[in-house]
């Protein structure tokens, strides 16, 4: 027998969810194939099996927490397995049934194992069926067994527990229950995701850690807005891509970081770590709550290299594929509420980065152009959370006015080495 265990995921991660078993008991398995997605505290990661044969022990469930090193699956090499595929090789045994006839039917042997049973006043179950039971906190001596020799497996347990909803362990992931007798006030139970999780508890520990502050400012986008409406065309034509606000935005952010440098740290005790590189973060809401992938070496990088790389990443956060490595190593983060229509927010650090831009929607307001003349403009605040530990308010302002003039005058971003 081969045991699959949880390999080394990443230097800050030593456990995960299991969210999904992709082979079952008793399906085969080749070498590289997929078994199981595990959701850790970053990304979701599929574990592979080193080994040949057929699946014959799943040592967890689905929801089960599992720490790097153990074993989460038992393979027969050999390729042989009696078994029923949705048996458990470890399967208590059945109970003598010597005294029974010969040709005993089906109901006869299931009345003598009910009756060995009762006298031992323990259920014949599955070790897959017991760890749900006991998770769920339900009494396997309630659970009618399908099984007609008695057994209770794991599906049986899985059943009995949608049927039965009296207590708060039953009932199932986002089921709509009463409140107070009262039908016209329901309430919905749902469990949060490991990353969910994980996502409120750095939050927390930003706000808690550091001393952040926010400073705003408003850029009038005429100049981008017209630059992108003349150059759109024959900038997808060379490139394959749509010039977005995005690439002019962390373009910007590029040239400020490079003018105000702490901005562009972080602290480490009693040490302030200044980064000369650029890998900046772009904030992507995924349907399990919001990831920063990271758009490296974007100092070096074009405005259409800049646009593919955040297609790219958007789509694999989307489609769950970002790996570990694009997440890690950020030195500044861009959030962009106004896709949702946000018209002004406070956005939070992503530490330990000491800075975070937020853009928000672009709204047409009347702009005073001169003492004589008011204009339409095209209009977007943006907010620049800061650590008021190693930023100061001057040197936040003063990146913040610097934003603000290189996209009112995108061409002097050409300029900006």
């Amino acid at each position: 027998m081969a045991e699959i265990k949880v390999p080394e995921l990443a230097e800050s991660i030593s456990e995960g969810t299991i969210a999904k078993w992709l082979k079952n008991i008793g399906d085969d398995v080749e070498k590289g194939d997929y078994l199981v997605e595990l959701e850790t505290d970053k990304v979701n990661i599929e574990i592979i099996s080193d080994y040949s044969g057929k699946i014959t022990e799943q040592k967890f469930s689905e929801g089960d927490i599992v720490r790097v090193g153990e074993t989460i699956a038992v393979v027969d090499e050999s390729g042989k397995n009696t078994m029923p595929a949705a048996e458990n090789k470890q399967e208590k045994p059945l109970p003598e049934t010597k005294e029974l006839e010969p040709k005993a039917n089906s109901d006869e042997i299931a009345d003598s194992v009910q009756k060995v049973d009762k006298s031992s006043q323990r259920p014949i179950a599955s070790p897959a069926a017991r760890r749900l039971a006991r998770e769920k906190g339900v009494d396997l001596n309630e659970i009618p067994a399908v099984d007609p020799l008695g057994r209770i497996r794991k599906q049986d347990v899985a059943s009995f527990q949608q049927e039965n909803k009296n207590t708060q362990e039953s009932r199932p992931r986002n089921e709509t229950i009463p409140v107070n007798s009262d039908e016209s006030k329901p309430i919905i139970y749902e469990r949060m995701s490991r990353r969910r999780q994980t996502i409120a508890k750095r939050l927390v520990e930003v706000q808690q850690t550091a001393a952040m502050l926010t400073t705003f400012n408003e850029i009038d986008l005429t100049a981008v807005m017209d630059l992108r409406k003349r150059r759109k065309d024959k900038f997808f034509e060379d490139h394959d891509v749509r010039l977005g606000f995005m690439s002019f935005f962390t373009k910007a952010a590029v040239a400020a970081l490079k003018k105000f440098p702490y901005l562009n740290a972080e602290i480490q005790g009693d040490q302030l770590l200044i980064k000369k590189f650029y890998d900046i973060g772009i904030a992507v809401a995924a349907e399990e709550g919001l990831v920063v992938p990271v758009v490296r070496d974007a100092n070096r990088k074009s405005f259409a290299e800049i646009e593919m790389d955040i297609i790219k990443l958007a789509e694999k956060a989307k489609t769950n594929k970002l790996a570990l490595k694009d997440l890690q190593g950020g030195t500044f983060t861009i959030t962009n509420g106004g896709v949702f229509g946000s018209l002004l927010s406070t956005p939070i650090l992503n530490g330990p980065q000491v800075a975070i831009l937020g853009m928000h929607k672009i709204q047409l307001r009347p702009v005073a152009i001169d003492k004589e003349r008011m204009e339409n403009r095209p209009m977007m605040y943006v907010a620049l959370s800061y650590d008021h530990r190693i930023v100061d308010g001057k040197e936040a302002v003063s990146f913040l006015s610097k934003i603000k003039e290189l996209l009112e005058d995108p061409e002097n971003l050409l300029l900006e080495g």
